[in-house]
């Protein structure tokens, strides 16, 4: 078991190629505004669906 953990770090330290920290930077932006949209076209959807089942249901 030392041995596997002693050679996972190797691994992680020394073989591993990290992203630079202005592209963990553009690359969680992006995350964040995808995300926002999505979250905005599911609001949306949601709404449209919420008032449409409302207006039909009190026409029945």
């Amino acid at each position: 078991m030392q041995q596997f953990f002693k050679n996972s770090w190797e691994e992680v330290t020394k073989e591993v190629t990290w992203p630079k920290w202005s592209e963990l930077q553009s690359s969680a932006t992006l995350v964040l505004v995808a995300s926002i949209i999505f979250a905005l076209v599911v609001g949306v959807i949601d709404f449209l669906i919420e008032n449409g089942l409302r207006l039909f249901y009190q026409s029945v």
